[in-house]
């Protein structure tokens, strides 16, 4: 898959509405059966982990709330920054900032995702995201 400017924009636009599903079964789809994943710390490989990860991430990250921005594109990758904000069982607040290199394969699934996140509490009151 090669992309251009409107198939990048469309590709983040995609997994930004996706994400904010919060739906593991639904989000699992857009990654090859043998994805690759590097995630803050963590290595996942495969869909199933895939679905494993982000249930447990949306058992800790409450309230979870997503923004993408396409960063770079060239040929079958891009580069996404992103922003989201999220709540702890305790009621604290995070807003959680990063960037990712996404990788696809012939037919568009992402095959490899590597990001790298950091995590700053905020009060409620300093949210952005809605």
């Amino acid at each position: 898959m090669q992309f251009t400017l409107e198939t990048a924009l469309q590709k983040v636009q995609k997994a930004e509405d996706a994400w904010n599903t919060k739906d593991p079964e639904k989000i699992c789809l857009a990654y090859t059966v043998d994805t690759e994943w590097r995630n803050r710390h963590e290595f996942v490989n495969g869909r199933e982990q895939v679905k494993v990860f982000l249930q447990r991430k949306w058992e800790r990250e409450l309230d979870y709330k997503l923004k993408k921005e396409l960063w770079a594109f060239m040929g079958n990758r891009i580069a996404v920054r992103f922003e989201y904000e999220w709540h702890d069982a305790q009621g604290q607040w995070f807003r959680s900032y990063g960037n990712e290199n996404w990788e696809f394969d012939e037919s568009g699934l992402m095959q490899r995702r590597f990001a790298s996140i950091n995590d700053l509490a905020i009060a409620a009151s300093d949210r952005k995201l809605f």
